[in-house]
């Protein structure tokens, strides 16, 4: 691959300059999207292990950086040129055990605390995104394209982060938001699987022949 030009002698480098040699240098490396995949995984492990033992903000930030490189594995696949359809079977793969194992964790602390309507809307939270990602891969499966609805993966990432991350009580006053953001994960995951079968049964009655 084509490198970043050589820039005159004397002269620093720019920004974007720097930033397409940073570029050059990862894709010439040994780096691979798999790699980035797996990374997420262990790091979505590991918050699921701190929510069980209750270190919430810890559990969040381990949630948000695994999140985040489930989110670069796709994009360097793309820059790269190193992605293949088993890579992106596994990507999609691990995306939804991530999520169910972070939401596994979160039903058990609140089964543990008695709490069994938020345990319950944990497992709702967790139908409801399989469901999200299932109606999309079926849609599509058939010809219709379908990314319509609220409750798509990053809305459902920074919903339950800002709900781990100040799931501590203690860092605004008492107040807990992990409660709150997981009925709210609930409702939108049903709502947006009803957006999709909406969807998708008006883009078919469209492509119908007109009757005689």
């Amino acid at each position: 691959m084509q490198g970043t030009p050589p820039r005159p002698a004397g002269r620093a480098r720019s920004g974007q300059e720097l930033r397409l040699y940073a570029r050059d240098r990862l894709i010439e490396s040994r780096l691979t999207p798999n790699a980035i995949s797996m990374t997420g995984l262990v790091l979505n492990l590991a918050a699921a292990a701190l929510i069980v033992a209750e270190h919430f903000f810890l559990g969040g930030v381990a949630f948000i950086v695994g999140s985040v490189m489930d989110t670069l594995d796709g994009r360097y696949s793309r820059m790269s040129g190193k992605g293949t359809l088993f890579g992106a079977f596994l990507d999609s793969t691990l995306d939804r055990i991530e999520e169910g194992v972070v939401l596994a964790a979160v039903a058990y602390y609140f089964a543990d605390q008695g709490d069994a309507t938020a345990a319950a809307a944990c497992v709702v939270t967790v139908l409801g995104s399989l469901m999200v990602s299932y109606t999309r891969a079926r849609a599509e499966a058939i010809g219709v394209e379908c990314k319509v609805g609220l409750a798509t993966r990053p809305v459902r990432v920074v919903i339950l982060s800002i709900g781990l991350v100040f799931g501590a009580e203690e860092l605004l006053g008492g107040l807990d938001l992990l409660e709150p953001a997981v009925y709210a994960m609930a409702a939108l995951t049903a709502f947006t699987v009803a957006q999709r079968v909406w969807h998708v049964r008006g883009e078919l009655r469209a492509a119908e022949p007109p009757s005689v």
